[in-house]
């Protein structure tokens, strides 16, 4: 069974920064597009980010343009999203997702996710 691991969340303050990191258990991330989503308390899931597997290409939501960037190492098999300027508004339980490619910043098919990580920015 396939497994993602994603780290990296905390508490931060607003305009602060943060670096999430997805690792995989039992298989090869670069085999695979990897997409970071986020799910604010009564909000629907977001796409956030997606990567390709080469890390080639990469694409964001316009809401996290020019904040976040995402990249991947395939020798150490890990995908990190670093978030800067962070907002109020960022804060959700962020995912990382493995899929076969990169429609924009989702990731598809959305069948292979992570336990999430916790991101609150707050004064």
């Amino acid at each position: 069974q396939l497994q993602l691991v994603e780290s990296g969340g905390g508490l931060v303050q607003p305009g602060g920064s943060l670096r999430l990191s997805c690792a995989a258990s039992r298989f090869t991330l670069g085999d695979y597009a990897i997409g970071w989503f986020r799910q604010a308390p009564g909000k629907e899931r977001e796409g956030v980010s997606c990567i390709s597997r080469s890390g080639g290409s990469a694409n964001y939501a316009d809401s996290v343009k020019g904040r976040f960037t995402i990249s991947r190492d395939n020798a150490k098999n890990t995908v990190t999203l670093q978030m800067n300027s962070l907002k109020p508004e960022d804060t959700a339980v962020y995912y990382c997702a493995a899929g076969g490619y990169c429609s924009g910043y989702v990731s598809y098919p959305l069948d292979t996710w992570g336990q999430g990580t916790q991101v609150t920015v707050s004064s």
